[in-house]
């Protein structure tokens, strides 16, 4: 028998009493209070920025429409036949800190309990036919670590919200005397291991049989049962030689079954794969794999929390599929059942972690221990027959001490014991990365390793992306190597990209559930107060384009790493917490944003299994230099690729291919298929250029830029100065021509900032020492650009320009380049400009150029030469002041 106890119930809470709707939560039955302004991401550094004022919004998340923390009692009455000899529980997929009284009297859970795996309580003895349920949920989390709880995923109002109620399947439901009450199945190989874990209400004996399509034969085993619970281990059953294997995008599934004379039949579903750690490498089912991973925060804004049904997993699933992923970080969360069977049938990997956020003292006390204990045990417990489920960790940067530290090895050590089919780790990025690795732990997943990078970028910037000149050669074979001298572990990053995207303000209208975006409105209304809507879109597309272009180079830096085990990225998906971090190819309905840059087939072309690398030692030549690349194929397929790669350079005047000889790339790593030697002709005008390379019907296109040889000389008629002196102000005066260029310090231009070639990090609200800026918009119809072909955004012919300084302009003026700003300023910003200034031409750079000796600064320093010896078209008037400004230190 089973008792659906969906309904609405009677809540409540703070002494009042309403209804809610359950399964749901007390905020999808709009119990709460307003949601509080206090209660926002780093208020302090947010209100220093200037980014919110008092009567503001909460500008740093989402909120809350109905907010609420405490204790809530939430009740109902059930009436049913009592069944004799017949046990009864009942049962809650998922809650917070939960007890339950019936007929009030306390019933005690058969499970420890915990935030992450379901609550079940046996209510043989309390009910009568005619009962009240009482539960006590408790979403302040007494006893427990309420502080890491709610700073983690899994209760964090910055994302998943800190939900009161009950959720999924809520049922009353009976057993027999005897009965199964879990069965777990675990793969080793050609062999087979089962877990029966019986209930028993007497003594008993008879025979259990055991049967599988996945068995070479079904198998009988004589059970001799005492009162009570018992775990009965059956071990070494011979798996069948035409079974299938559960891979990557191969959900292969089998039902198991147990039987016998006392009890019901009880079924398990499982997958037969072997997930290890070898030399060094992820190894499923024998072959080395890289992760493609994506990091799932719990950013559910309708609900506040995950949803609880396999259809809609199976279509989030999908969408990460179509971006190229094939592994699922859960951050400080573990995710409900459903999401567990939907990868199992996609071929997914899961990576779940515990309910746990603790940078500073991660398993201090007793509480922490023994709650985070509990629910790492039934975490493994619970899931244990997902094929999915192939690591977990214990949270997201955790600090511990060296006691600590001791109880993550210890509880490691436990669930190796408990089940060796999984890999585990003490915790994603621990400590930053700057201790080190763990030595328990299976595999390191970290920001960096020490000081070397596993990442291009961290908060600051830092990181070799806008640090150094770029080129498509760097990997992170110096940071494997260094920790080859301490450990074989796996090695794979953390968190990568990070790199914000302006708003798109249009998924406001899609807010119809629990939380209100506020934030976006609050930033919206700035945007329009500023005068950039007519802009904005384009200003959109102009971030995610640049967005786009550091994720690739993220991706490619570490697929040319000799000895990686992947990448896992944060995230393709908006995170609309810490500040509002628009960091998404999708927003936070894990919709593709409207613009060309988010289409799922632009990022899976190069966030794929297999995909043909090209060395390239830069991406811009001077006319009469030679190209020399070497190209690798990245096959973390399933089967060697065997072929013959072609290469092609294509341009308006410029075509050259070849190819190599037939190789075979076996899969599971890096394979030299050829080198591309390519002198290229001297050049009358500026070329972009598409270099592809193709192997086994696999393309990867890269932009490369020719130049002519120039070494650019002002012309006579132009007076170009470092500083708008005496002799430039005479000459504006007389009509002439002024090519204003100072060096670009801050010392040389006081109203600038330091930008740089990736957009934003995160957000400047939660990482407030960053200037802020969000990449050039240039207007790639201007005359300059004739010679110097451009896109509206900075690709790669721009970083030597792209990170030098932006002038921050009193006012918001026409801009040939202009440096975008982060929503929390929205500065007007500046690093090329032209005007009328008085009666003469004033052109105005921020580029450095004349530092700069690049075939690309030097093609673009000449085309703004030749641009400003023509003749002036009409220009927007600017007030000498308004160029002094820029100029005029605070104190002067």
């Amino acid at each position: 028998m089973m008792i659906d106890l969906s309904g609405i119930w009677t809540c409540m809470i703070a002494g009042c009493e309403t209804s809610v709707r359950i399964p749901g939560t007390l905020d999808e039955s709009r119990i709460g209070f307003p949601d509080d302004p206090e209660q926002q991401w780093k208020r302090d550094d947010v209100c220093r920025i200037g980014f919110y004022q008092p009567g503001d919004p909460i500008v740093t998340r989402l909120t809350r429409k109905y907010a609420y923390e405490g204790p809530a009692t939430l009740i109902t009455n059930v009436s049913f036949k009592k069944p004799e000899g017949e046990r009864i529980f009942v049962y809650v997929e998922r809650a917070r800190h939960l007890r339950l009284k019936v007929n009030g009297r306390e019933a005690s859970p058969v499970r420890p309990a915990n935030i992450s795996t379901p609550y079940c309580f046996e209510v043989t003895d309390l009910v009568t036919g005619e009962d009240q349920l009482e539960f006590l949920s408790d979403n302040s989390y007494p006893e427990w670590p309420r502080d890491a709880i709610v700073y983690s995923s899994a209760a964090s109002n910055e994302t998943q919200t800190n939900w009161n109620g009950l959720l999924g399947n809520v049922c009353l439901y009976t057993e027999q005397q005897i009965f199964v009450s879990d069965l777990r199945v675990y793969p080793r190989g050609e062999k087979l291991d089962i877990c029966i874990e019986m209930d028993s209400a007497l003594s008993w004996q008879g025979n259990c049989h055991i049967s599988s399509d996945a068995l070479e034969s079904p198998a009988v085993i004589r059970m001799e049962l005492q009162k009570g619970k018992q775990s009965i281990w059956i071990r070494d059953l011979e798996v069948a030689r035409d079974a299938k294997k559960w891979d990557i995008d191969e959900g292969n599934l089998y039902t198991l079954s147990v039987s016998g004379d006392g009890f019901k039949a009880r079924e398990a579903c499982f997958g037969l794969r072997e997930f290890v750690s070898q030399d060094g490498h992820l190894m499923l089912n024998g072959r080395r794999i890289f992760l493609r991973g994506e990091t799932n925060c719990a950013v559910f804004p309708e609900t506040g929390y995950p949803p609880m049904d396999e259809s809609s997993w199976i279509e989030i699933l999908n969408k990460y599929r179509a971006y190229g992923v094939n592994c699922v970080r859960f951050h400080s969360h573990c995710p409900p059942e459903a999401a567990f069977t939907a990868a199992d049938k996609l071929g997914m990997l899961m990576q779940p972690e515990l309910s746990h956020w603790d940078p500073e003292h991660a398993f201090h006390t007793q509480e922490s221990k023994r709650y985070y204990k509990a629910e790492w045990m039934e975490i493994l417990r619970g899931f244990a027959n997902h094929p999915s489920f192939v690591m977990l960790t214990m949270g997201n940067e955790l600090h511990a001490d060296e006691a600590g530290h001791r109880f993550m090895d210890e509880l490691i050590e436990e669930g190796r014991k408990y089940d060796s089919t999984r890999l585990y780790a003490n915790g994603s990025n621990v400590h930053y990365g700057v201790l080190g690795t763990d030595p328990a732990s299976d595999f390191y997943t970290a920001m960096m390793y020490y000081d070397w990078d596993v990442r291009a970028t961290c908060d600051g910037p830092k990181g070799w992306l806008n640090h150094e000149y770029p080129d498509l050669r760097r990997n992170y074979d110096k940071t494997v190597n260094a920790l080859r001298k301490v450990s074989a572990q796996p090695i794979f990053s953390f968190e990568v990209g990070q790199y914000e995207v302006l708003p798109d303000f249009g998924e406001i209208e899609d807010y119809r559930g629990v939380t209100s975006p506020e934030n976006l409105r609050h930033i919206r209304k700035k945007v329009e107060g500023k005068g950039l809507g007519n802009h904005w879109n384009e200003m959109v597309s102009a971030t995610g384009e640049c967005s786009l272009l550091c994720y690739r180079a993220e991706v490619e830096a570490a697929l040319r790493t000799e000895d990686y085990s992947g990448i896992s990225l944060l995230s393709l998906q908006d995170f609309p917490g810490q500040g509002t971090a628009l960091i998404g190819m999708m927003n936070a309905h894990l919709k593709a944003k409207p613009y060309a840059f988010s289409k799922p087939e632009r990022f899976s072309a190069f966030f794929r299994e297999a995909l043909p690398l090209v060395l390239l030692k830069r991406f811009t030549y001077a006319g009469g230099e030679t190209l020399t690349a070497t190209v690798q194929m990245a096959n973390y397929g399933k089967t060697d690729i065997s072929g013959t790669a072609q290469w092609s350079c294509v341009g308006e005047t410029i075509h050259a291919d070849g190819s190599f000889s037939r190789c075979d790339a076996k899969c599971g790593g890096l394979t030299e298929l050829g080198e591309i030697e390519l002198e290229f002709p001297i050049v009358s005008h500026a070329q972009k250029l598409t270099l592809a390379v193709t192997f086994s019907g696999i393309t990867n296109v890269y932009p490369i830029w020719v130049y002519p040889c120039v070494n650019p000389v002002c012309p006579p008629e132009v007076y170009e100065c470092r500083s708008l002196d005496e002799k430039a102000l005479r000459i504006l005066d007389e009509g002439g021509t002024v090519y204003l260029a100072p060096d670009s310090t801050q010392e040389d231009i006081p109203n600038s900032v330091q930008a740089q070639f990736s957009p934003d990090f995160w957000s400047v609200c939660t990482f407030p020492e960053q200037s802020g800026t969000m990449g050039q918009l240039i207007d790639s119809h201007h005359p300059i650009f004739r010679q110097f072909p451009t896109e509206f955004y900075n690709n790669w012919q721009w970083w030597p320009m792209a990170v030098q300084r932006a002038m921050v302009l009193p006012e918001r003026i026409e801009c040939i380049i202009a440096e975008m700003d982060s929503y929390a300023f929205l500065r007007p910003m500046a690093k090329l400009f032209e005007c009328r200034c008085g009666k003469g031409r004033l052109m105005v750079s921020s580029l450095n150029l004349h530092n700069l000796d690049y075939p690309e600064s030097r093609a673009l320093q000449q085309a703004i030469y030749d641009y400003l010896a023509g003749p002036a078209g009409a220009l927007q008037s600017l007030p000498l002041s308004f160029i002094q400004s820029l100029f005029e230190k605070a104190d002067e």
